[in-house]
């Protein structure tokens, strides 16, 4: 090799650096990233020669980082494989690709700025973003080889000389240009190294601070990982979030390779499972924080790492909705996800019902949303049922098979104690508790996918195990009207003029004096109005059925008074029965509520005087 060397890199870079040092301005941290996971390979390739040859310089790997503030300078260097003189040659002033003007022109209106950086050997490139200058000074591990000197002021000319390094490995500087002082402190550095390069597997030291945590823990033999070293490392990646529910380990080598840790975190509100968690990596190297290509939306919930060697360093957007491997990534972490949450339901149910409050949600949306995912946890839904246990719809039906007639009564977990689950309670009859909004449109799809299993709310109509069908038959009197008729006409006398229907039965237990019964598809019209907002939600339930309960006590006693000497006290009383059940139905708006109790008071104080 002569002393010096000179030459422009052959590819058309006038049109290349503006690229990167402009475009890629504002995320331009990513360059100590591209040049950490360089020192961080040249390392590893080294431990690859050591299997088959010998060299000299120890194995004591490291990478460093020091700056020194006055001259402003950064470097990197790490005591790896090392580069000859043609080595950087080929590496450094040959960028690796044909079309060099059309690629240019293809990322000129890119939004995918970071898309360019790690594409064809651009990655050390990345440094001249920060840098008005840049040097290499290089020494293979080949014993004989001279150590080489790169520099350059522009990234487009550049000159080679001898350098004076005595040591394997390759120390790169940086010349900060006046914009980049930022890198010229230890902490900002710092905090670099553990966003980006943390789990390099060597030993990273800013200004000879261990700055990186190196063992990256998804990569480690799954039987080989104690729980609380699961339990850890999710407390590193997500401090303050509290103890995860329980985790999934990923770790296949074929058909694609992947490796990661999914956590199911405890959640705090619903809106909790909007948030991503998962950390994408290729090799260890930190590559974003969103992987919502990667993890189907009803996972989102998830929180942890995914490791993908197989995707570029700087992965984008649009490469991840159009890869095939991303679709079979997706599948897979699907599958691997119903396998925890079956094997979990067979061998240990009580845990499993324990967790469901937290997993409930992201496993009815997946049920809603993915066909498979449906498919594999359909026998794995579970409700609470007014018993005060859980059950799913197969084990209800089998359970109720006497009573029920294949109708799955339910309720909101809200109406434990209203005058609906008593009856039905009284009977010896159960119910499943519904508590999620999205649990009218799961029992719809579960409608579809079950028709021999119909879905009735306790307060949609009657089953015949409430009424008393051995009653008596009632006596007519001399107007040829029963006691049923007169009941009937005393609660028209009080009720409004349209929407409400009433009817007389008489129920296996006289406490309830009447309830409000509700058409299916009316009650569901207005629970998803509900998720709407809609405002005419509590008109439509303005319409409805009264039934009154003709073995009450308080009913007979408002018909006497009603057809005695106080007609009109007989009415009040009639109207706070009523008052009662819709109350009971939660129908009620504000401005009725308020003209309830007042009538409240009326016949309070009419009783007492």
């Amino acid at each position: 090799m002569s002393t010096e060397e000179k030459g422009k890199i052959s590819v058309e870079t006038e049109n290349i650096f503006p690229i990167i040092k402009k475009w890629l301005y504002s995320e331009k941290d990513i360059f100590l990233r591209e040049l950490v996971s360089n020192a961080s390979d040249a390392i590893t390739k080294l431990k690859k020669v050591s299997l088959s040859e010998e060299f000299e310089g120890g194995s004591d790997y490291r990478i460093d980082l020091k700056f020194n503030k006055e001259d402003r300078i950064l470097t990197i260097e790490d005591n790896g494989i090392g580069m000859t003189t043609e080595e950087v040659k080929k590496y450094i002033n040959q960028i690796a690709f044909s079309g060099a003007t059309d690629f240019a022109k293809k990322y000129q209106n890119s939004e995918n700025k970071a898309e360019i950086i790690g594409h064809f050997g651009l990655g050390f490139y990345s440094s001249f973003m920060v840098s008005k200058k840049v040097t290499i000074e290089t020494k293979s591990y080949r014993k004989d080889e001279p150590a080489v000197l790169w520099e350059s002021e522009s990234g487009t000319d550049f000159t080679i000389t001898k350098s004076e390094k005595s040591s394997r490995g390759t120390k790169i500087s940086l010349y900060l240009d006046s914009d980049s002082g930022e890198y010229l402190d230890k902490w900002k550095l710092k905090e670099l190294i553990k966003k980006y390069c943390d789990f390099l597997p060597v030993g990273i030291f800013v200004e000879d601070e261990k700055a990186n945590r190196e063992k990256p823990l998804w990569s480690e033999e799954p039987s080989k990982v104690k729980s609380e070293e699961y339990k850890d490392f999710y407390s590193y990646l997500f401090p303050f979030s509290g103890d995860s529910l329980f985790h999934i380990h990923l770790n296949v080598d074929y058909p694609f390779r992947l490796q990661g840790i999914l956590y199911f975190p405890k959640l705090t509100h619903e809106l909790d499972a909007s948030k991503n968690g998962i950390k994408l990596f290729c090799n260890h190297v930190f590559v974003s924080e969103n992987a919502n290509e990667l993890i189907p939306q009803f996972l989102t919930i998830l929180k942890g790492t995914i490791d993908i060697p197989d995707l570029p360093l700087n992965v984008s957007r649009s490469y991840l909705q159009t890869d095939p491997l991303v679709k079979k990534i997706s599948n897979h972490i699907i599958k691997k996800v119903c396998d925890k949450l079956t094997e979990d339901f067979k061998k240990n149910r009580e845990a499993y019902e324990k967790n469901w409050e937290d997993i409930s949600l992201f496993v009815k949306y997946g049920a809603l949303t993915d066909e498979k995912f449906y498919e594999s946890m359909k026998d794995f839904i579970i409700f609470k049922n007014s018993s005060g246990t859980y059950s799913t719809i197969q084990e209800y039906l089998d359970k109720n098979k006497e009573k029920n007639q294949n109708k799955i009564f339910y309720a909101n977990e809200t109406e434990m104690n209203s005058v609906y689950m008593d009856l039905l309670m009284s009977q010896g009859l159960e119910a499943l508790l519904v508590d999620s909004k999205i649990d009218s449109h799961l029992i719809q799809h579960l409608e579809m996918k079950n028709p021999e299993a119909k879905f009735q709310r306790v307060d949609a109509e009657l089953t015949d195990h409430i009424v008393d069908k051995d009653s008596k038959s009632e006596v007519v009197n001399e107007n040829n009207e029963t006691e049923s008729d007169r009941i009937v006409k005393m609660f028209k006398a009080v009720l409004p003029a349209e929407g409400v229907e009433v009817k007389t039965e008489a129920l296996k237990s006289s406490d309830v004096p009447c309830i409000i019964l509700l058409p299916e598809f009316m009650r569901r019209m207005t629970e998803m109005n509900s998720m709407l907002n809609r405002e005419d939600n509590k008109s439509i339930l303005k319409s409805h059925t009264i039934l009154v309960n003709i073995k009450s006590p308080l009913v007979k006693n408002a018909l006497k008074t009603f057809e005695g000497v106080n007609q009109e006290k007989g009415k009040k009383l009639a109207k706070v029965i009523y008052d009662l059940a819709l109350l009971s139905a939660k129908i009620m708006d504000e401005k009725e509520i308020s003209e309830f109790t007042k009538r409240n008071v009326e016949l309070l104080t009419d009783f007492l005087n």
